[in-house]
């Protein structure tokens, strides 16, 4: 994270992608909303966004277009992640605080928002192409830090049930660099990562990446570092209620790419399940 406020860091990414991009006035003045008021920003709709910019709502989305973006959603999403990754946890908690009259209900509604964004943002290429990167490896190595080891979690365990050799790294220090040393061509390497990213993360990818290993990510920024060190890179919305990202995108963006593993592995999935529930029934694993 920038050591500089939001604002800063986010004129900075917007300046960059704006160098690029051949803004007229109307296009500038959306592009000045989006540096100067993020949050806001984040949150609003085209139509909001495009009378605070006094333009209208298709010079909205022909902007997000020039800066890179299939349209405002996408562009709004990346704009979400940054700013609220430019925060610590406690001024995560402060966006939020006052506006949850009930937490328990408004996490679950701010999740089925988030996937509801998620269905519409998602790169169903890029989900396709983690999961044939993952088959196609002799050995696949997953690893994120603290709860972001989650989804992790659930990748390893279903994909070693389907038959598939991977490992779910969840030390760092020596530990980690000897884990990333094994790795080379025809190997792949999956991280989890949102909000904040840990050095050991990054500098995982970018060793696993030279050594010939093919590099997959899962993040909520589209700008992150990690993206610069992956071959394949899939957003996710993370957006919670309290201090911390919600968990929830991110599962369901391993899901999917569980269900390609399955079409994929064909019969040979479906081989090694038959294996799998074999041993789970002689170990009474379940049951009576």
């Amino acid at each position: 994270m920038d050591a500089k406020g939001s604002v800063t860091t986010i004129q900075d990414w917007l300046s960059g992608r704006a160098a690029d991009a051949a803004l007229g006035p109307a296009a500038s003045r959306v592009v000045e909303i989006l540096a100067t008021q993020p949050h806001l920003a984040s949150y609003a709709s085209t139509a909001d966004l495009a009378e605070r910019a006094s333009v209208n709502v298709a010079t909205v989305v022909r902007t997000s277009r020039l800066l890179g973006f299939s349209g405002w959603p996408e562009l709004r999403l990346e704009l979400r992640s940054r700013y609220l990754s430019s925060l610590s946890a406690s001024q995560v908690l402060a966006e939020h605080d006052g506006v949850a009259g009930n937490p328990a209900s408004d996490a679950i509604r701010r999740d089925i928002e988030n996937l509801e964004t998620l269905a519409r943002t998602v790169d169903l290429d890029a989900i396709r192409a983690v999961a044939t990167a993952i088959h196609q490896a002799r050995w696949t190595v997953v690893l994120g830090s603290g709860t972001f080891a989650a989804p992790g979690v659930q990748l390893v365990h279903a994909g070693t049930t389907m038959g598939l050799d991977m490992l779910l790294e969840r030390h760092f220090g020596t530990h980690l660099a000897n884990t990333v040393n094994r790795l080379g061509a025809g190997d792949c390497l999956v991280t989890v990562n949102l909000w904040w990213l840990p050095k050991q993360v990054l500098e995982a990818a970018r060793i696993a990446r030279e050594r010939g290993a093919t590099t997959c990510t899962i993040t909520d920024l589209r700008s992150s570092p990690l993206v610069d060190a992956s071959d394949l890179v899939i957003v996710v919305p993370s957006e919670g209620v309290i201090g911390f990202p919600s968990l929830t995108p991110a599962v369901a963006a391993v899901h999917a790419v569980l269900a390609e593993l399955g079409r994929l592995g064909g019969a040979r999935v479906r081989k090694a399940m038959e294996r799998s529930d074999a041993v789970w029934q002689r170990m009474g694993l379940f049951g009576s």
